[in-house]
Formats: structure tokens, C-alpha cells, sequence
């Protein structure tokens, strides 16, 4: 993966690909016009590099001169042809090729069979190394074509991002990074977040974002953010936001090419909410919805019990522990479940019946949203 300015290109064609096709585009236009001696005209910046390979490679007696016109700015095509430099050379009763880089919508190659034709050319072919179909609107057509690729912004061989690229060997797709699934998973304790959550990492291939686990990772590491958040934790004293806030950037950054991420315990009040909207949005990216799993709160004790006989866990033995540990969810968290209605964002789910049966709620919800 490479960078130009300020975006990611993955390799798309080789070197050896490239070469093949400009061999293969040399090797019908040395059949087409055995005999004969066509002019070359090469379409300048981008066409420089397949011109003087392809040049290398073609038999015939021939010339080749450029032109150079200009249609796009960044990684779009502005639709506007600015002529730069003219074909001067009289072509009247000669047989003329074109040699283009990449023929996307032909507006380009457009300007330039017009400006052939009025110099009086006996025929105009065009000859280019790629050719997106998908977005060519001419009735014309391309005569020599390297290889067709689908329409995404490519660099390298000539063709540039913003005047970079154009000396790369290979050429280079534009990343564009799908669209991340992030999940707020919500619900009291005993809901089965656990559960689900690892069914749903392995089907979407998330991350898993605890903020238990961030904290014990930080602490057991001694990280700063860590050491920082066991001065507060040691005092008997909440850990502010902000140092929560701090770890769980520094763990997404971590991952920058996550599918996305399944947020567990985080975040747990409005102004908790209202950062991770911030964080999400810094990196392009935000909350796709928040499952809440809906559990009657007696069924909820039975399942904490029945998992405290074998979790070790001591807050999951004792009833009066439990009893406080449903209370606090139901004052300070669940609040946060009106933060995401109001962005229509909210999906409650059955969370009572077979584990399957839940699981399979989850999945229906989560495509109803992608």
C-alpha cells in the first residue's frame, strides 16, 4: 500500500501485466496496418510511459507525436477538455492512432478524434492501455485496448493522483475503505452480551472493544493511560471519561483496517455517547446501531445465579450483589438507550429463548441496518 497526498493506493496491475498488455495492443495494430505508415499520436501526461513501451514494440515505419489536454483535477474528471498543446503537422490522407493511458466516459478522446478529423486524418483509431465501460458514454469505439477495468481511480504508469504517481512501475488502485460496521452491544448484566458478542465477532468479522478488558490491559501493561487510571481506581474514586476516552482511541487506532468494532460496556452515559460520536467521526466512520437485549429482570437473577455456580465470580453469587448491580445499570446506563433513539439508531431484541433464536434476532437486525 502506498500514500499520494492524502490517500491510500493498493498495488492493482504488476509489472509483468502491464508489459503483456502493451504486447498485446502492439501485436494487432503490427497485424492491422502491415504495409502501411501510421502516425502515432501519443495524449500527454498520462499516455507517456505505455507510448514509449508500446512504441518499442510496434514494427511498422512510423512517427509519433503528442498532444496534451487536460481533464481532471484530484480523482475526478472535471468533464472540461482544455486543449494545451495542438497537433500541428499536416495529417491530411494518413492514417492516425491514439495512444491514451485510460478511456473512462471518452470525453477526451471526443475532443481529439474531432480535432483529427478537421486536419483532414484518412482514419482515427484509438489505442489505450485501460478502458472503463462502465462509465464510457460515446458511440464510438475503442480499437486497441490493453485490458478493461472496473471504474476505481488508479495511478501509477503515467497516470497520477494531483501530478504524484506517474513514475510508479505498477499502477495502484484507490483503498476505499467499505463501510465499518460499529455495534453498540447494550443490556443489564446476565442479558448474554458475552454470548452473542462472540457470535457476532466471528460472523462480521469485528473487534472486540471491553472496556474491561482496555483496563485491565492498560494496568497489567503500566501504561500511562493505565497507571493514570489505577491512581483513581487505588483512591476508590470513578475514573474520569476522559481517560476512558483515551484508551479506547488509543485501541482503535490499533486497528485501522477493522471491519469494525462491537463496543461492550462503552459507552455508559450520555456524555460518553456523545464522544464516541466524535471519535467515529474523526476517523470517518460512526455508530451503524445499538442492539439492546431485552431481559425481564427476574430472569436475569436466575441466569446470574445459575452462572455464579460455575464463573467464580462473586457478584454473581450473592443476590443482594446482583440486585445492586440491575439497579445501578437501570439508573446510570440505561439511560444512554434514549441517546441513540433520538438518532434512530435504537434496535431492542428479544433476548429470552434459545441462545440460537436470539442470535438469529441479532443477525436479522444487523442486515436490516448494513
Amino acid at each position: 500500500m502506498i500514500k499520494l497526498h492524502d490517500k491510500l493506493f493498493v498495488p492493482y496491475l504488476s509489472v509483468e501485466e502491464i508489459d503483456n498488455a502493451v504486447r498485446g495492443v502492439a501485436h494487432q495494430i503490427n497485424m492491422d496496418y502491415e504495409g502501411t505508415s501510421p502516425v502515432f499520436i501519443g495524449i500527454l501526461n498520462g499516455s507517456f510511459m505505455f507510448a514509449s513501451d508500446l512504441m518499442k514494440k510496434i514494427t511498422l515505419k512510423s512517427e509519433i507525436s503528442f498532444a496534451k489536454f487536460s481533464s481532471y483535477q484530484g480523482t475526478s474528471s472535471t468533464g472540461v477538455i482544455a486543449e494545451l498543446i495542438g497537433v500541428n503537422q499536416d495529417l491530411s490522407g494518413k492514417d492516425v492512432i491514439v495512444i491514451e493511458d485510460i478511456v473512462d466516459t471518452g470525453q477526451t478522446i471526443d475532443k481529439v478524434i474531432g480535432i483529427l478529423n478537421a486536419k483532414g486524418a484518412k482514419s482515427v483509431r484509438i489505442a489505450t492501455l485501460l478502458f472503463k465501460p462502465e462509465v464510457f458514454n460515446k458511440n464510438f469505439s475503442i480499437d486497441y485496448i490493453g485490458k478493461h477495468i472496473p471504474n476505481k481511480f488508479v495511478v501509477g504508469y503515467g497516470l497520477d493522483y494531483d501530478e504524484l504517481g506517474r513514475n510508479l512501475k505498477e499502477i495502484y488502485q484507490l483503498h476505499e475503505k467499505k463501510s465499518m460496521l460499529n455495534i453498540v452491544l447494550f443490556g443489564p448484566p446476565g442479558a448474554g452480551k458475552g454470548t452473542q458478542a462472540a457470535r457476532l465477532l466471528e460472523k462480521y468479522g469485528l473487534v472486540h472493544l471491553s472496556t474491561g478488558d482496555v483496563f485491565r490491559h492498560n494496568i497489567g501493561n503500566q501504561t500511562e493511560l493505565g497507571m493514570l487510571a489505577k491512581s483513581y481506581m487505588d483512591k476508590g474514586q470513578l475514573v474520569p471519561d476522559q481517560v476512558t476516552i483515551n484508551m479506547l482511541i488509543s485501541e482503535v487506532d490499533k486497528r485501522p483496517d477493522a471491519n469494525g468494532f462491537i463496543f461492550d460496556g462503552f459507552p455508559r452515559t450520555d456524555p460518553q455517547a456523545e464522544a464516541l460520536d466524535v471519535i467515529l467521526a474523526e476517523r470517518n466512520t460512526r455508530i451503524t446501531v445499538m442492539l439492546g437485549l431485552n431481559v425481564e429482570e427476574e430472569e436475569l437473577k436466575k441466569r446470574l445465579l445459575e452462572r455464579g455456580k460455575t464463573s467464580g465470580r462473586a457478584d454473581d453469587i450473592d443476590p443482594t450483589v446482583i440486585q445492586n448491580r440491575i439497579n445501578v445499570y437501570n439508573q446510570e446506563t440505561a439511560p444512554v438507550q434514549a441517546f441513540y433513539e433520538k438518532q434512530n439508531k435504537y434496535i431492542g431484541i428479544d433476548g429470552v429463548g434459545e441462545i440460537d433464536d436470539v442470535t438469529t434476532r441479532l443477525y436479522n437486525a444487523i442486515e436490516n441496518v448494513k
